[in-house]
């Protein structure tokens, strides 16, 4: 009868956290999810705000050339040409 009575608590106990966790578990999923996106506009925020203020006028076109560490005399051996093999 000991056995039977340990089963039946182990079922209880099980559904009972089953169902706790159905009531629960969107609450602190929303949370979860809340807290993340706070953190994501904490760390991206400052970013967004400077891209706003940069943004040139709508048909004017800015090319920024970055300068490399390497030798420029390297990069300006030429030309490149891609050949095409014929069978």
């Amino acid at each position: 009868m000991g056995f039977l009575k340990t089963i039946l608590i182990i079922l209880l106990v099980y559904y009972l956290f089953k169902v706790l966790v159905r009531m629960f578990a969107p609450k602190i999923l929303g949370y979860a999810a809340k807290k993340t996106e706070q953190h994501f506009r904490d760390q991206f925020g400052d970013l967004a705000d400077r891209h706003k203020t940069q943004q040139t006028p709508s048909g004017e076109v800015i090319i920024e050339k970055k300068s490399s560490p390497r030798n420029d005399s390297v990069q300006n051996v030429g030309d490149y040409i891609d050949f095409e093999e014929i069978e």
